[in-house]
């Protein structure tokens, strides 16, 4: 069977692999010039190791990208436990860990028995199966009714406000399950990047005799029969890792319009992230920083090089910024020059020190954050679609857990056991 595999990332890559090695003709199609989605690397003057263009790791808990990368023998994963905290203001900026419940204890902004009531709500989470009860409530009714008004405006109201913006009160309570269910101290990295593990499956696909082709941009997917016409050529079956609506847009000749117009009630976030680069740390010790103030408009700060080494990038630091915005976001609106300008003075009010930049990059990724609503869950795709022999496997299919390399494989692999 002479199969398309649309979009490279890890999922295109993953089950392009799957499906060559049952014996398919697969040909992958990518629009950028390089595989890899928003894993994919980029390298700075005299750096040795790759950094992705979007903060990645690993969770310990993370079986099937492990279990992946055992089968195929790849071996450059490592584990470590950096330290993950969060700012806040009271006369002035401090960082608190919250990594473990000792942590939680030594939290000056929360009474005993708010502490107490949060840790216990936590380990429910941490332990308890997946409840229907998680997609009846949202976060906030869930956390506030468990935790209490004050640890919600405490702990949680600022990190939903920066990963969710205007949609913070719609989110589903199945998202914290899955995010308290899934975190680990312990993170994961690969030696030399991200960049490492999409080189080493783009060897084995070559192998394999994938045809892979990049710098293809899918302009139209029709059907002639039972098969189906992208740009030009004739496909027995379609498997789609495209995000939801470029797959959309690009199948009104495939699907019914009641089927596409589902679609549309889903509701999407755009990812930004701008990495500098310094000769001195932003933070000393800290990995990853939730910013918790009002009035500082980052989401997170992550100091890539209190996770892997300085060495391995000229002896240099390298930290993200990050959000996640909507479509009219003037964020997405600026080029690199006016990034720096807006994110430099916020930085230093965290930190209350110059901040002295020896370059920086800057990168957009559309539709990377869902918004995981009752609309999202009656309405996302599956893998199975109305039309015989089409098959999606995209990010949205992640849901309760938020998106990564992880499931990117799983469903990869998933997807592939569909086509005989």
């Amino acid at each position: 069977m002479k199969t398309a595999v649309l979009g490279g990332g890890i999922t295109g890559l993953v089950a392009s692999y799957y499906l060559a090695k049952k014996g398919h003709r697969v040909r992958l199609i990518e629009k950028e010039k390089a595989l890899g989605g928003l894993a994919v690397g980029i390298k700075g003057k005299n750096w040795k190791w790759h950094i992705e263009r979007a903060y990645h790791h690993l969770f310990a808990s993370d079986s099937d990208i492990l279990n992946f990368a055992k089968e195929i023998g790849f071996k450059k994963i490592f584990f470590r436990t950096p330290v993950t905290a969060s700012l806040y203001e009271n006369s002035e900026f401090t960082i608190h860990q919250l990594d473990n419940p000792v942590d939680l204890l030594r939290f000056p902004y929360l009474g005993i028995f708010d502490k107490a009531r949060a840790g216990a709500v936590l380990a429910f989470l941490k332990f308890s199966p997946f409840l229907p009860i998680f997609e009846r409530m949202t976060s906030e009714e869930f956390l506030k009714k468990t935790m209490g008004q004050k640890v919600w405006n405490t702990l949680w109201q600022r990190l939903f406000r920066g990963k969710f913006g205007d949609y913070a009160g719609i989110i589903l309570a199945s998202f914290i399950w899955a995010r308290i269910k899934k975190r680990t101290r312990a993170l994961g990295y690969i030696k030399g990047g991200f960049q490492e593990f999409i080189d080493y499956i783009y060897t084995l696909l070559r192998k394999l005799k994938v045809d892979v082709l990049t710098g293809h941009e899918i302009k139209e997917i029709g059907r002639r029969g039972e098969r189906f016409v992208i740009n030009g050529r004739l496909y027995d079956a379609v498997v789609s890792t495209l995000p939801t609506p470029v797959m959309a847009k690009l199948t009104t000749r495939v699907f019914s319009g009641s089927y596409l117009s589902k679609f549309k009630r889903l509701k999407y976030l755009h990812a930004v992230t701008f990495i500098i680069e310094t000769k001195q740390p932003i933070l000393e010790k800290v990995y990853w920083l939730n910013i918790c103030v009002e009035r500082i408009p980052l989401m997170i700060l992550a100091q890539h090089t209190n996770f892997a080494e300085k060495i391995n990038y000229a002896g240099h630091h390298l930290a993200y910024v990050g959000w996640y915005v909507k479509g009219e976001s003037p964020l997405l609106k600026m080029d690199k020059k006016q990034m720096l300008k807006f994110v430099k003075p916020e930085i230093e009010k965290i930190t209350g020190k110059k901040l002295k930049v020896i370059d920086s990059y800057l990168f957009k990724g559309g539709f990377a954050q869902p918004i995981f609503d009752k609309s999202f869950v009656r309405n996302k795709p599956d893998f199975i679609t109305p039309v015989k022999n089409f098959y999606i496997a995209n990010l949205d299919m992640t849901y309760p857990f938020d998106r990564g390399t992880n499931y990117a494989v799983k469903l990869g692999k998933e997807v592939s056991k569909f086509i005989r």
